[in-house]
């Protein structure tokens, strides 16, 4: 199957709208977070003049959006990178008018069961987005002490029953090979009955929590929102799509950080003129219909920035 036939990019239509004010005329957009290609190519069709500089650290997600994209020529590239190397892409392609990043996992990644992201499918505990370096979830499990793992699944998967889930862990006498199936049993029976009649699956949050750890992903979020609202052309527009708290209160933090003024209450001036203007003041979220067309969208959070001049302060 085709890219196009296996993603549906979520809230498609309501990031084209936040970012057109960007994109008229010749224009630049950074899709930070290509997978595979579903915004990108929603970008190109609306905007004729625009060039898209598509941005994953998943090699895989490379090679589809490109396949994809490639009728448009040389109007998209691609770079293998994370995403928090925006500075560095920037010098290379030219500043960007536009910045688009849709945070978390791809639809690649979760369907494939062979890279070990789903509860769901047998596999081998992998979950790198870039399986061409760094240490697998197994690796991870295997080598972590009972209070490294009980603070990764506390932490970033914001799951009460941590501690006792990583005992079960580190007394399982094969953690080494523990699949993704065998963790999903393994975390189900560390929590008490009562508290798995609702929430949903109740290894989903250690899945979470194990998947950033893994791939440093707030990290490089906190990292990366600075670096893109530096290399924003002015009038340019930033665009983040977060799936849970953890990544929501860094874009939040960060975006309503650079569009406060920093003048004491009392002084009748305005000493400061903030670098940026928040264009939503609370999270876009998706109505019912989108979530209907799309059950990935039921988490989503969206925030939008301008930038108003050079100085920023984050």
């Amino acid at each position: 199957m085709s890219a196009a036939d296996l993603h549906i990019p979520v809230l498609v239509d309501t990031c084209m709208e936040l970012l057109a004010p960007a994109l008229h005329g010749p224009a630049i957009l950074f899709d930070a977070t290509l997978g595979m290609g579903g915004h990108t190519e929603a970008a190109l069709q609306r905007f004729p003049e625009l060039t898209v500089v598509g941005i994953d650290r998943d090699p895989a997600a490379i090679r589809l959006a490109s396949e994809r994209l490639a009728p448009f020529g040389d109007r998209f590239r691609a770079e293998h990178a994370e995403y928090d190397a925006m500075d560095d892409i920037a010098k290379k392609h030219g500043r960007p008018n536009g910045i688009l990043m849709d945070l978390g996992v791809s639809s690649l990644q979760l369907d494939d069961a062979s890279r070990g992201f789903a509860y769901s499918q047998e596999a081998p505990l992998d979950m790198r987005m870039d399986t061409s370096q760094g240490r697998t979830a197994a690796d991870l499990i295997a080598q972590s002490t009972h209070g490294e793992l009980a603070r990764i699944i506390s932490l970033y998967g914001e799951e009460k029953f941590a501690g006792r889930i990583a005992t079960k862990i580190v007394h399982n006498p094969d953690r080494a090979a523990i699949t993704t199936a065998e963790l999903a049993e393994l975390v189900k029976s560390a929590i008490p009955a009562a508290a798995r009649r609702t929430g949903g699956n109740p290894a989903k949050r250690t899945f979470q929590a194990l998947r950033i750890a893994v791939n440093d992903e707030l990290g490089i979020l906190e990292r990366a929102i600075p670096r893109a609202m530096e290399v924003l052309e002015v009038g340019g527009r930033l665009v983040v799509e977060s799936y849970h708290s953890l990544e929501d209160r860094i874009v939040k933090r960060a975006m309503q950080g650079s569009s406060t003024s920093t003048t004491p209450m009392g002084v009748p001036v305005q000493m400061d003129s903030p670098p940026f203007t928040l264009i939503n003041k609370r999270a876009i979220q998706a109505d019912e219909a989108e979530i209907a067309a799309n059950p990935r969208s039921a988490s989503v959070r969206v925030r939008a920035c301008e930038k108003q001049h050079e100085g920023r302060r984050l």
